[in-house]
């Protein structure tokens, strides 16, 4: 018996973006490595266009590498100025086409429908219509962007051509996956409506054959954090261990920074736990203006992956009070999988999307928008909570985070190929 040479190529917004799903992306590309795939290769964008499209970004002097055997493309757009648009699409849909046309049998994963899922699409196309022989299977993520941004916009405004691009995009490939079932039920609503209004049938389609596939964690970077370790973290950044509230993610009004910063000035905890903010974004620099008076709270721009882990295991209680906004809903919050997983004090946020997907029943929620509940609700961890009752939140919280480890979810969402058989 024989296994043939594979490829796997994910198509994403890779890093240096600071987004859950770049991460999703490194780690499947770190299990294929060992599932048989011989090449696996990230198609992405050009670092100077990811900082001109204003993302947050992470330092890029200090980027985690990847394992040999896994190649980041980054292809140069094609054509000059006198094309306003699609120059990078080109680039990356061609380079996908030389890479298919090689003839190795290859999986395509696309992350973000718009535009990923349109290059891989458009790639397997022409490499059919040129005749190239190719074996390739497509695999569509549809993640919280494709749904809370592209697909409502579209409702919202009347823009049901678009959505109907949209969905024929997705419906095209070999698979559909949801990134949470919030999401897959998000999409088959969404459908619905466009049904309704232009006679389609993509409800029905995606009800059918959309399935659900968590987001990937590298659980081995978050367990056994070394206490020396942690401590010597914090004092980098002139913390102490429990002596603080952690908010990390993006920085974004969806994210409920706002509504933390403000309770965070009702507390009566704030005179034991200062606010530690740890991420960018579109917010960052009007919260920062807010709270130029409060010497109690501490931002942080430049937290890389090592130390994401060590901030979260050392903090009193990590606040995530996310809630629903036209542009965003949290689909699923890999932060807080990461944060259980990396143990610590215990999480508050709120059941916003598919939030109660990632926490289960291990994280102390607080309803969506209300401040002063916030403050109430973050009062009693730090103040009332005892240690028993934390500890059994942590204990919880890892275990149950533990199914989120990306060796699992990699083989549910790529199951091993049948092995070649060599005639006598």
């Amino acid at each position: 018996m024989i296994m043939p040479d594979r490829r796997l190529v994910i198509v994403v917004r890779a890093d240096p973006v600071i987004c859950g799903h770049s991460g999703e992306a490194r780690n499947l590309a770190e299990v294929a490595l060992t599932r048989g795939f011989t090449d696996v290769r990230l198609l992405t964008w050009p670092i100077p266009t990811l900082q001109a499209a204003g993302l947050p970004l992470k330092p890029l002097d200090r980027l985690l590498p990847y394992s040999p055997g896994i190649t980041v493309e980054r292809p140069e757009p094609v054509g000059d100025y006198r094309v306003p648009d699609g120059r990078h699409l080109a680039g990356l849909t061609g380079r996908l086409v030389e890479l298919l046309a090689e003839g190795v049998p290859t999986t395509c994963l696309s992350m973000y429908l718009v535009p990923h899922t349109t290059v891989v699409n458009d790639a397997v196309t022409a490499v059919r219509a040129a005749g190239f022989t190719t074996q390739v299977h497509t695999v569509a993520k549809a993640v919280g962007s494709d749904v809370t941004n592209v697909i409502a916009s579209c409702l919202r405004d009347g823009r049901f051509g678009a959505a109907t691009v949209l969905f024929t995009t997705f419906l095209a490939s070999d698979e559909l996956v949801a990134v949470s079932e919030y999401t897959r039920d998000e999409i088959v609503a969404s459908a619905e409506q466009v049904d309704a209004h232009c006679g389609t049938s993509f409800a029905e389609q995606c009800r059918r054959r959309v399935t659900v596939s968590y987001p990937p964690i590298d659980t081995s970077a978050y367990l056994d954090l070394d206490p020396a370790a942690v401590d010597e973290a914090l004092a980098r950044r002139g913390l102490r261990r429990g002596g603080y509230l952690l908010f990390l993610s993006r920085v974004a009004r969806a994210k409920g920074i706002y509504d933390l910063v403000i309770a965070y000035g009702q507390m009566r905890c704030r005179d034991q736990v200062e606010l530690v903010v740890a991420g960018t974004g579109p917010a960052l620099e009007h919260v920062q203006a807010m709270s130029k008076e409060d010497d109690k709270i501490t931002f942080l721009t430049d937290v890389d992956d090592d130390e994401k882990p060590l901030l979260m295991a050392g903090c009193a209680a990590y606040v995530l009070p996310t809630k629903p906004e036209p542009d965003f809903v949290e689909t699923f919050g890999i932060a807080l999988a990461e944060k259980m997983l990396a143990g610590g004090g215990p999480i508050v946020t709120t059941l916003t999307g598919g939030t109660g997907e990632a926490v289960g029943d291990t994280a102390v929620i607080v309803e969506a928008g209300d401040i002063a509940a916030l403050a109430d609700t973050v009062d009693r961890v730090v103040l009332e909570m005892s240690a028993a009752e934390k500890l059994d939140l942590e204990v919880r919280a890892r275990a149950y985070a533990m199914s989120f480890d990306r060796g699992a979810v990699f083989d549910g969402l790529f199951p091993a190929p049948e092995p070649a058989v060599m005639a006598d």
